[in-house]
């Protein structure tokens, strides 16, 4: 029986304190934090874990500098306090960046003013990045010489946070140590709706990978809609009403090459006066964003939001470094959900939508012990899990302590040890690809397996260890050694060759899509996670040409 068939069968079993219906980042952090006070938990999630609005966001862990222009100055230290938290819990994931900001000259500010809000912001922060440093033109174009510095009166440069990994793997990361404090979790468990009575909550849950099979009911004390965009829709499934209900935003992304080859974020103000960002992704780009209200939540990237991206990012560059349509490797496309009082919804309007903050509401019914999650975002998750808590205490569910956080990154001992074991085993990047010697960027194997897996990758270098051919690189152009699929496949509940490509790594948004077929090993990958159903998952991916998400 595999991890998640086992899971499954804990749902039947169990009554839980609290189900939470939900798989994304507000779901995921709540499970974990949940789990290690001692809540009896379970979460289900109708698709894969942060398949949704959490794995399309910007991968920045930052305190909403934008936020400054309302004076919305409580939110903006709120999220940099939290911001610094998750670089203190997880360092390997959750590092500083610097950004460089250039500001042209039609801007309303000079750039001189805008940067004494960094100041600002750098001190509502406590002062623990590094301090922002003001630029002239010329050295700017000394920093990045792909800029039209023409345009500009100057810039600044300032930190925040971004992750290492994709979004979708720092969600990921919630669920497994969720899991490791005994939480049940799932995914492709599909919630049809919940009933109150003076019991509790009874869900009945579908398992989506066997439609044949009946629905089970789980039971539990408490319920929390984590649902994200979907929050409003499953509260009418299970008759509850609230005060608050999400307006939506659409934000896009277009992946590509690199071309300034920097650790650095580039800052702008695009066209709608909203802040612009090129990100780096390993060797490519993530370039947006867009905000667009839209009413259904399945939408997709369109030519408008294409022309957007690729016009606002080209008025910034020379005419050398112009990007074309063809630039673009993969496009991604999210769903913010903005929370809003029901009873304000109607006095707000277009020109407002932009200055909508992602702040988080928690929309509590004591009789019914219900809880429903409005907005929020990936920085914000700890200040969710942490609210959750407290209201949880209220209903006398008893968690060891509220104030109690998410279970941090392995211990610096740990590491070491695990570093040793790496070295023992010759496993470091720079001797498994001589021809990357000289990069000083490169990040080594026990860089990369400790922040992937943490602890959990001393089994990944035990096999390894047992035989050495679990060593050997699969995935062409990659440095996911056999051992580590091996792993996947026991222990990260992949159920499609989607999960795997897009959410457990990201090589469907850094590989373009006319070459991700074509990968060599990638018929081998298949076999180690899916088995006898390897010809079937691969073929079910690229008949529906899946080689990026757009919702």
């Amino acid at each position: 029986m595999n991890l998640r068939d086992k899971q499954i069968s804990q749902l039947r079993q169990s009554y839980f304190d609290v189900l939470i219906i939900g798989g994304g980042i507000n779901g995921a952090v709540c499970a974990a934090s949940l789990s290690k006070q001692g809540v009896s938990v379970a979460l289900v999630e109708k698709n894969d874990f942060a398949s949704f609005s959490s794995q399309e966001s910007s991968n920045l862990i930052w305190g909403g500098i934008k936020y400054l222009q309302g004076l919305e100055l409580s939110l903006v230290r709120s999220l940099c306090k939290s911001r610094n938290l998750l670089m203190k819990l997880f360092p390997s994931n959750v590092q500083e960046v610097r950004f460089l900001a250039m500001i042209e000259k039609k801007h309303k500010f000079h750039p001189f003013v805008i940067y004494m809000a960094t100041i600002l912001y750098w001190l509502l922060g406590n002062c623990s990045t590094r301090p922002p440093k003001y630029l002239r033109r010329s050295k700017i174009k000394e920093k990045v010489p792909a800029l039209n510095v023409d345009i500009s009166n100057g810039g600044f440069e300032f930190s925040d946070a971004f992750l290492i990994e994709n979004d979708a793997r720092f969600v990921l990361n919630f669920i497994k140590s969720a899991l490791e404090n005994g939480g049940v979790l799932s995914n492709y468990i599909e919630a049809l709706g919940s009933k109150y009575n003076q019991k509790g909550w009874i869900t009945t849950v579908k398992d989506k990978t066997k439609p044949r099979q009946a629905s089970l009911k789980i039971r539990s004390k408490v319920l929390i809609n984590a649902c994200g965009p979907y929050t409003d829709n499953y509260n009418q499934l299970s008759k509850q009403s609230t005060l608050h209900k999400h307006l939506f935003s659409k934000g896009i992304h277009l992946i590509v090459p690199n071309f300034y080859n920097q650790n650095k974020i580039l800052s702008f103000f695009s066209n709608d006066n909203r802040p612009f960002f090129t990100i780096p992704m390993g060797n490519k780009l993530c370039i947006g964003t867009t905000d667009t209200i839209i009413k259904k939540l399945e939408c997709k990237v369109n030519e408008k939001d294409r022309q957007f991206v690729l016009d606002n990012i080209n008025s910034k560059l020379c005419q050398k470094m112009q990007l074309r349509t063809k630039d673009i490797i993969a496009e991604r496309c999210g769903v913010r959900p903005l929370a809003v009082s029901k009873a304000n919804i109607n006095k707000i309007k277009s020109i407002d939508f932009i200055s909508l903050t992602r702040k988080h509401v928690i929309e509590v019914d004591k009789n019914k012990k219900h809880l429903s999650i409005y907005g929020g975002k990936l920085t914000d998750c700890l200040n969710v899990a942490k609210e959750v808590s407290h209201e949880l205490a209220k209903m006398n569910i008893a968690c060891a302590n509220p104030r109690t956080q998410v279970k941090s990154e392995d211990s610096k001992t740990d590491k070491d040890h695990f570093f040793q074991k790496v070295n023992d085993l010759n496993l470091d990047e720079q001797q498994k690809h001589p021809h990357r010697k000289n990069d000083k960027k490169t990040e080594s194997n026990k860089q990369r397996l400790w922040r992937l897996y943490g602890n959990k990758g001393l089994w990944i270098l035990d096999k390894i260890m047992l035989d050495t051919t679990m060593a050997e690189v699969v995935i062409e152009g990659t440095e996911m050694m056999r051992a580590e699929l091996y792993y996947m496949a026991s222990y990260e509940m992949i159920v499609t060759l989607e999960d795997f490509l897009r959410r457990r790594t990201k090589f469907a948004i850094i590989v373009p899509k006319n070459k991700l077929k074509k990968l060599k090993g990638l018929n081998e990958a298949c076999k180690i996670l899916f088995k006898e159903k390897a010809k079937k998952k691969l073929d079910e991916y690229f008949k529906h040409n899946i080689y990026s998400i757009s919702l």
